[in-house]
């Protein structure tokens, strides 16, 4: 089975997936999530057809390691996740993801419409490799 790395937000939610080793990020897509019902279902239906066993979401902490408003609104939207999917969710500190994303694709000469359309996609698959990372070290 393989793993999954969230990276939620409002307008858009970006998906990577691992390779079925589980040991590298394999593919990466975007999902709108405005309407936070349609993303879990389209990341439900992902889950399934890729055949995923488990998944990390990105939880924004603040640099001293606080949480705010907006974990809480991640932790939420992974506890939909794991009940849409019955899938263990596991929560990933996402401090820096964004703009080590952004770093990266300025870097590719990824820029304007073309960046915003990634830049999410991007993100989870920093987050999914720092946690497959951890799981490897485990």
């Amino acid at each position: 089975m393989r793993v999954m790395g969230i990276d939620y937000g409002d307008a858009r939610t970006g998906v990577a997936i691992s390779d079925l080793t589980c040991t590298i990020a394999g593919s990466a897509v975007v999902v709108p999530s405005r309407n936070r019902e349609k993303a879990i279902a389209d990341i439900a239906r992902l889950v399934q057809e890729k055949d995923v066993g488990e998944i990390a979401v990105g939880l924004p902490r603040n640099m001293d390691g606080s949480e705010g408003a907006r974990a809480q609104l991640c932790r939420e939207f992974a506890d939909a996740v794991a009940a849409a999917t019955g899938r263990k969710v596991v929560m990933w500190d996402e401090r820096r993801t964004t703009v080590e994303a952004h770093n990266i694709l300025s870097a590719h000469n990824y820029h304007g419409q073309k960046r915003k359309q990634t830049v999410d996609a991007v993100a989870a698959t920093l987050i999914l490799e720092g946690y497959l990372a951890f799981r490897k070290r485990e």
